[in-house]
């Protein structure tokens, strides 16, 4: 670890500070529609959209049909996506020719992007045409983080109104999230990362003829030279836009934003890491202002920077060690690891970039990668791991991460009752048995998922395990990871794990639905509970939510949850892969 850079962490960190606030009051005036700057060019496109939908913006909806219309409209983009994806080849915009997408692998993506995951078992660039990554892909984007985005608002909406039996209208705050929030965003993002060199046109791949010629052994064991190479093109920046500040992931290219032209300099690489948290980040300031409480939003946008910073520390700790198996006939570490373990990361990031970003894509339900997480070390891998098991609640996805923290805020606020033996109260609200009985089952089901398909996968030789790189620890680590990356919805992959069989297509495909829309149906419950309760005067014996005391209990609940549910199976993998790493065995 070096001085320069925690100085780059602590940048981040600043510049994040500074840019909270002024999104977050702008998308609160957007969500309780009140005057904003865009209002002139985006109100006569709004008052369109709802003629020609003949949608009535002022009728509000019950929690449950909260519910069905986000479900509708997931379903219908969901299958639009699909069957883009199978008519590729009929369709225009695709200069490779690149051949329909099968079936279940075009069924895995559809889900994939539908819930924000992101995942891909596939090879971008060889597999998706420019028409299906804008049409079905960038514009799927756009869509799975304006819900997030409206659900987020409609729980805040469900905290701060009394006696109501209503959250609002799905229709209008995911119209409004699209057109005041991440259009302009990703306009203005896709232009920052042009003007940096990163991709954006139509043109037919390139062919470079390669200084030296390579010798590759093809599957049946022949040795041919190859004398080209392929360099993909497309429209990268408008896509790489909207997959960061979306907190979707799902890159352009295979290598992601290790790739150059996805993220071709430093610049472009911090400008990445801070959409990622911008919005979720500011929903925190929305939380605060929405509820009349801006301590609370804080309190809460506190204790997500000391899991954020805990993260961050251990996984930079961990990679700037050097590797104890590499040493030399001494006995003494190598040369080449003296600096920490720079396998799997790119140069022009270097260790620092590589543990912050990959924190950051684990923390948010992003996915992004600007390194390969199966090359870090056993404890520098767990870190991202660790960081999805926590329900990505530290900043989170755009909307999933805010409604997700608040699930743990009022079982912190009902544990905090316990203790003082009195009925919890929540910003003047009475927590009661049927919101912690719907609070424990959000909270059920996400490890559920994650288990139960892991334990079946280990379990299957023919299933599981016949996919699998690296046997051992490392190997039950790439299939925990799977399954925790797809219920978590965050589409990062521990990599060494081929995941395009129909196995894995359909498993990962049912993890990332269940852990997208079955979690919302006791998430919404709860806001439409809250909403309908009277409002109740603080005493001596309220609980503040205010106070550092409230954000470290915060912090205490979510990582005795989690390290209690997760903490045996990351002792069979990860953990017992750093013990053996440093008795001198690798797999």
């Amino acid at each position: 670890m070096t001085l320069n850079g925690w100085a780059q962490i602590a940048l981040f960190f600043a510049l994040l500070l500074v840019l909270t606030r002024p999104i977050g009051l702008f998308m609160t005036a957007v969500f309780e529609r009140r005057k904003t700057f865009l209002d002139p060019l985006l109100l006569p496109v709004e008052r369109l959209l709802y003629r020609v939908t003949g949608i009535n913006p002022e009728e509000e909806m019950h929690w449950s049909i909260y519910l069905v219309a986000m479900l509708m409209f997931s379903a219908a983009t969901l299958f639009l996506t699909y069957a883009i994806e199978r008519l590729q080849g009929h369709l225009p915009w695709n200069p490779q020719h690149l051949a329909a997408v099968a079936p279940d692998l075009a069924w895995n993506t559809a889900i994939s992007f539908t819930t924000n995951t992101n995942w891909q078992s596939y090879t971008p660039e060889t597999t998706m045409s420019y028409l299906t990554q804008m049409l079905g892909l960038a514009t799927h984007n756009f869509w799975s983080a304006a819900v997030g985005i409206a659900l987020a608002v409609a729980f805040i909406r469900g905290i701060a109104r009394r006696e109501m039996k209503t959250l609002g209208n799905f229709w209008v705050d995911i119209t409004r999230a699209l057109l005041w929030v991440l259009a302009p965003l990703s306009l203005l993002f896709a232009l920052a990362l042009v003007s940096q060199g990163v991709v954006q046109n139509l043109k037919p791949y390139d062919s470079a003829k390669l200084v030296q010629p390579q010798s590759v052994t093809g599957a049946d064991g022949k040795v041919s030279t190859v004398t080209t190479q392929t360099i993909a093109q497309g429209p990268v920046a408008s896509q790489e836009a909207i997959k960061m500040l979306g907190t979707n992931g799902g890159g352009f290219f295979n290598a992601n934003s290790a790739h150059p032209f996805e993220n071709p300099t430093p610049l472009t690489n911090l400008l990445q890491m801070l959409a990622i948290f911008l919005i979720p980040a500011g929903l925190t300031v929305v939380l605060g202002e929405m509820t009349k409480s801006p301590r609370h939003g804080w309190a809460v946008f506190g204790a997500m920077s000391v899991l954020w910073f805990a993260g961050v520390a251990a996984t930079y700790w961990a990679e700037a060690q050097p590797n104890p198996l590499l040493r030399g006939a001494d006995q003494h570490v190598s040369a080449t690891q003296s600096g920490g373990n720079m396998e799997g990361k790119e140069v022009r990031f270097g260790i620092a970039n590589t543990a912050l970003f990959a924190t950051i894509t684990t923390d948010a339900s992003c996915g992004a990668v600007n390194g390969m997480h199966d090359s870090f070390s056993p404890i520098g891998g767990m870190m991202p791991l660790l960081n999805m098991m926590l329900g990505e609640v530290v900043f989170g996805g755009v909307g999933a991460g805010l409604y997700g923290m608040l699930i743990f805020v009022i079982m912190a606020v009902f544990i905090a009752g316990l203790m003082v033996g009195r009925t919890p109260e929540y910003l003047g609200k009475k927590i009661e048995a049927y919101d912690i009985q719907m609070s424990m089952l959000y909270l059920l089901i996400f490890p559920l998922l994650i288990l139960g398909f892991t334990a079946i996968a280990v379990l299957s030789p023919k299933l599981g395990l016949s996919s699998l790189t690296n046997q051992g620890p490392h190997g039950l680590s790439e299939i925990l990871y799977a399954y925790t990356s797809a219920t978590a919805n965050n589409g990062s992959a521990f990599m060494g794990l081929n995941a395009n069989t129909h196995w894995f297509n359909t498993t990962l495909g049912l993890a990332m639905f269940c852990g997208r829309f079955l979690m919302l149906i006791p998430m919404l419950a709860v806001a439409g509970n809250l909403a309908a309760k009277k409002s109740v005067p603080a005493t001596a014996g309220t609980f503040p939510v205010t106070t550092p005391m409230f954000a470290t209990l915060l912090v205490g609940v979510i990582l005795i949850v989690s390290l209690l549910t997760f903490f045996p199976v990351l002792s069979l993998g990860p953990i017992l892969e750093h013990l053996l790493m440093h008795a001198g065995r690798s797999f």
